[in-house]
């Protein structure tokens, strides 16, 4: 290096040091890009998927229930380790996770654990002595139910119930973060730290997750935010104010994710007003800092779309829970639905925008558990419940999962989804770098398998840009990914888009992918359309007159709970134009991509315990992937 350095750089040099001249050297030191196409690459090159909503023992519903794994046992599975669930089944994953939140409930955080071991202060309680009693002569069920139903009436003994600045709840908070701290592996694996907040009032379901950046030197400073007041409050803003409260005193970063809408009975998303005060630009700027990402798919249903809303997707119909709210106590009503789910939000959002010059719609999604058994088995062949009274055995396929007696309505545990998974465009496994890239919504959610889908808008794509191998690298160049903005159109031009999807390497072929468009007319009047814009099979699947295309065929065979990929894709890409664009319009436009038909879990249960299943309970299903919108503003 010295004699390079010497500027002696024409001399000949033998063996593996080679030929040098200063024309040479130009390569070294060129300004040009550099040959290596993975060279220099400042972008995200592969999605991390993981979970962002896990319970635990900690819990108080999934202790009740019998969970009794806990934070560390969650971050065992999730790293690809062999553990033994609840009731004593072995547990592993076909592939290890690269994150996980476990979100145990602020309310009541590691109340279970203290019952079960009969601290002192349970023991001399009336009340809490009655349930370690029941527990522990055989009458755990008659016990979980008991707890959920005094928690819910708020009815527990203060003297068991552990608080934000008491002892037992300090200790399960340190010991939460204990967990993550040990199981976190920057580079390889990533431990959140979090919780869930449960607004629940009159069981319409508010709840959110609340994740931090940070590590625990500063998740230790504040304890978490809980609904019972006067310590908390089931009302979004305070629980924003609390966030903004811990940033200001820590340094730290947090972020919330909001989830169910389909179970808070019209609550998820107000358009007018919120806990009885008037929406105005301050709650929307707000609810939109807060709240970056929406949990569209996880074990109580899918919150894209419904078929009500939707009447023209034929694929909005999918594993949706409509009946009630959380626990069945009120039933649903069709005006309720506009207000439930993530594809209305969006398009209310707009309206918002106009009126109240901002738009608190503007969220990302994800997907995840809501696992209450410490384990995120989202897989249909390696289901083991959303409780543990629901793993694997012979009965969950005609056992009820909820029944409310004095409405009558009832979900089978059959009705339960084996779903689903957050996929995060991080730069590198970190607590940093996925939690920046949740910030900036460049996420999608599937409802198990791992796809990866690449979403990027623009003006300036072309056909040829569908042909290349690295499409990352066109779609940052030309354009915004995932959770991104375009504005102000340029003379003549419609906003296009590269979308590209590569199946799981585990999993089943593609069906299709689709882009979902919302728009506001200069009316006032919302939008939606499903663009099919590329397909599997597609020299013998062409539009029909309607312009849909043919479904793609299905190859399961129930008897054995299998399928093959003979038909369909294993990667789809495509540059797709909006046909219908008018620069004046805001408009929104996400991808969302369809596997093949595959067996449900159902059917794994079924061909498994040799159980014939009732005729109304769902055996296939197509798994699928929602990414995070692009959206489009005009001019102002």
């Amino acid at each position: 290096m010295a004699v390079f350095a010497a500027g002696l750089s024409t001399q000949t040099w033998a063996g593996d040091v080679g030929e040098t001249s200063p024309e040479r050297l130009k390569d070294v030191y060129s300004e040009q890009p550099p040959y290596s196409p993975y060279a220099n690459r400042n972008f995200p090159n592969r999605p991390l998927f993981g979970d962002t909503h896990l319970h635990t023992s900690f819990s108080m519903d999934a202790g009740a229930s019998g969970t009794r794994l806990t934070p560390r046992d969650a971050y065992k599975l999730a790293r690809g380790e062999q553990i033994t669930s609840s009731m004593g089944k072995p547990v592993k994953l076909s592939r290890p996770l690269d994150f996980l939140v476990v979100a145990d409930h602020s309310d009541g955080m590691g109340f279970f654990p203290a019952l079960m071991a009969g601290t002192p202060d349970i023991m001399a309680d009336p009340q809490g002595k009655k349930w370690y009693d029941m527990i522990h002569s055989g009458k755990g069920m008659e016990a979980a139910l008991d707890i959920i139903q005094s928690f819910g009436k708020g009815t527990i003994s203060k003297a068991i119930m552990p608080v934000p600045g008491t002892k037992a709840y300090r200790s399960a908070w340190e010991q939460t973060i204990k967990a993550a701290e040990e199981a976190n592996n920057p580079g390889v694996f990533t431990a959140f730290i979090g919780y869930e907040w449960t607004s629940n009032t009159a069981a319409n379901n508010l709840h959110r997750n609340v994740i931090y950046r940070n590590g625990g030197d500063m998740a230790i400073q504040m304890e978490p935010y809980t609904t019972v007041k006067p310590l908390g409050s089931d009302n979004p803003v305070d629980l924003w104010k609390w966030m903004a409260a811990y940033e200001e005193k820590t340094g730290g970063d947090v972020l919330a994710i909001s989830h169910n809408g389909n179970l808070s009975n019209g609550r998820m998303f107000p358009v007018v007003e919120a806990f009885d005060k008037k929406i105005d630009k301050s709650y929307a700027e707000n609810r939109a800092r807060w709240e970056p990402l929406y949990e569209v798919a996880q074990t109580k249903g899918t919150s894209e779309a419904h078929p009500f809303l939707s009447p023209n997707d034929e694929f909005a119909n999918f594993e949706i829970w409509d009946k009630g709210n959380l626990d069945l106590s009120t039933a649903k009503s069709k005006d309720m639905l506009q207000y439930e789910y993530a594809r209305e939000a969006y398009k209310n959002g707009l309206k918002m925008q106009e009126k109240l010059g901002a738009n608190p719609y503007k969220f990302g999604l994800v997907g995840s558990t809501d696992s209450h058994t410490a384990m995120t088995t989202a897989e249909e062949d390696n289901f083991f419940g959303k409780v543990t009274p629901a793993e694997p055995s012979p009965e969950r396929l005609t056992k009820a999962f909820m029944h409310h007696p004095k409405t009558g309505l009832t979900i089978m545990d059959w009705e339960v989804s084996a779903a689903g998974y957050a996929a995060v465009w991080a730069t590198e496994n970190t607590r940093e770098a996925l939690f920046d890239a949740m910030e900036r919504k460049e996420t999608y959610g599937t409802t198990g398998p791992r796809m990866i889908v690449r979403f990027f808008g623009g003006f300036d794509f072309v056909a040829e840009d569908a042909n290349h191998r690295l499409p990352a690298r066109v779609g940052y160049a030309k354009g915004v990914p995932m959770g991104g903005e375009l504005t102000a159109a340029p003379e003549g031009k419609a906003p296009n888009f590269l979308v590209a999807a590569m199946k799981d390497p585990i999993g089943a072929n593609l069906d299709r992918v689709q882009i979902v468009k919302g728009w506001m007319d200069k009316k006032g009047k919302l939008h939606e359309k499903v663009y099919d814009v590329v397909w599997g099979d597609a020299d013998q699947r062409k539009p029909g007159a309607d312009g849909k295309i043919p479904a793609v065929g299905n190859t399961v065979d129930l008897a054995n709970a299998s399928w093959t990929n003979t038909i369909g894709d294993p990667e789809l890409i495509t540059v797709w134009q909006d046909p219908d664009f008018d620069p004046k319009q805001q408009a929104f436009y996400y991808a969302r991509v369809l596997e093949i038909p595959t067996p449900r879990w159902t059917a794994y249960d079924a061909e498994k315990f040799k159980v014939k299943p009732a005729a109304n309970v769902t055996m296939t299903l197509q798994e699928r992937a929602f990414t995070s919108p692009i959206w489009y503003t005009p001019k102002s």
